[in-house]
């Protein structure tokens, strides 16, 4: 059965167009996908990310458990409401998922964790809690509202009661902090954001999140769908559970390696988390793939599932399409390692010459150099 965020009927009210996104009945566009792009490149727009799964972890051992639990080292989050994007990794090396770690107190960290991998990641998660003594709490009565673009912050900032407003004003990329609406709502309020803009990303009670949502609505931001996140998060050289990576995809295949601390404890062991071996020999003698950015010059769109051929051998399109903001064709591809030579894609049977680039293609709005 598909599921709904407390905020779909606000969706349908909007004339949204709705698409099933990992079994949720989510917005894709509101009339034009384009617009919305534009829109968070240029201003503010906002996303239903209620989706999502929050995950609190409490107890003793907290810390313990996540330097065992994913690849980056929780140790650099020492003042509380601050942030940490990483992977969690199976025996193999491979993606379970993509995560970000909010450190609170020493004996409560809150992760969100990808709607689609929802159920598999909290069996994980449970299940290598008990070692530890962690109790692993999903928090379902939490929505979740992303507002994006050069100007989101202060449109999120002046919902906030006086006193609340310089506080979140100051906090700092990959960090967090509770703060008050002028209408008294308690919100989580993070600096994060999936789209290359600056932003928040604001966990509010669901039994608020209309509310929310519509004061949002009356300061000026727009809303926008799944179509313009996609496009939006692909300038932004970030990657797609399920598409760019999944379990068989190590971080290091994945263009992920700058999430991955093969770090020692306090007494200089190695730390011991899981998938560490088959990353620590990636490492050294480097993986057999890898994910580059290309893009197309000629006319036409890069799809998931094209064949790419290097002069190492065949690879695919992962992640590919249309940028809004360059007017071309763009994508991830993953590929044989090494340097990928004379780079083109299989469409339709015509081999069609890309150009590999590095990744990001769009930072503060504006392409690249050399895109």
């Amino acid at each position: 059965m598909t599921q709904q965020t407390v905020l779909n009927a606000t969706h349908r009210a909007l004339g949204a167009k709705m698409v099933d996104f990992g079994g949720w009945d989510m917005p894709i566009h509101y009339g034009s996908q384009l617009e919305e792009h534009h829109q968070v490149r240029r201003d503010a727009g906002m996303f239903d990310v209620s989706h999502m799964t929050v995950v609190d972890l409490n107890g003793a051992r907290v810390r313990e458990f996540l330097r065992h639990l994913v690849a980056n080292s929780v140790d650099k989050l020492q003042k509380p409401g601050k942030a940490l994007y990483t992977t969690m990794l199976n025996a193999q090396g491979g993606v379970i998922d993509d995560l970000i770690v909010y450190f609170m107190s020493e004996d409560w960290f809150r992760l969100v964790v990808n709607a689609a991998t929802r159920d598999k990641d909290l069996a994980w998660i449970t299940g290598q809690a008990k070692a530890f003594d962690v109790e692993v709490k999903e928090r379902p009565e939490f929505g979740m509202v992303a507002v994006q673009g050069p100007n989101a912050r202060d449109k999120v900032i002046g919902l906030l009661r006086e006193e609340d407003r310089a506080p979140v004003a100051k906090l700092v990329r990959f960090s967090a902090r509770e703060a008050r609406t002028t209408d008294g709502i308690v919100v989580f309020v993070a600096r994060t954001g999936y789209t290359g803009e600056d932003g928040f990303e604001v966990v509010v009670p669901e039994a608020q999140a209309v509310a929310f949502w519509n004061a949002l609505l009356a300061a000026g931001v727009k809303p926008a769908g799944l179509g313009a996140r996609d496009t939006l998060r692909l300038e932004a050289g970030m990657n797609l559970y399920g598409q760019d990576m999944d379990e068989t995809v190590s971080p290091y295949e994945a263009a992920l390696g700058w999430t991955v601390a093969l770090d020692g404890n306090a007494d200089g062991q190695p730390r011991d988390f899981i998938g560490r071996n088959v990353l620590e020999r990636q490492h050294a003698d480097g993986a057999p793939r890898q994910m580059i950015g290309i893009v197309m010059d000629e006319k036409g769109v890069l799809r998931h599932g094209q064949k790419v051929l290097t002069d190492n051998g065949i690879g695919e399109i992962l992640s590919g399409t249309f940028s809004p903001t360059l007017g071309k064709a763009i994508a991830f591809a993953r590929v044989p390692a090494g340097a990928p030579g004379n780079v083109r894609v299989d469409i339709r049977g015509k081999e069609i010459p890309v150009r590999v680039v590095k990744f990001p293609f769009v930072r503060d709005g504006k392409p690249m150099d050399g895109i």
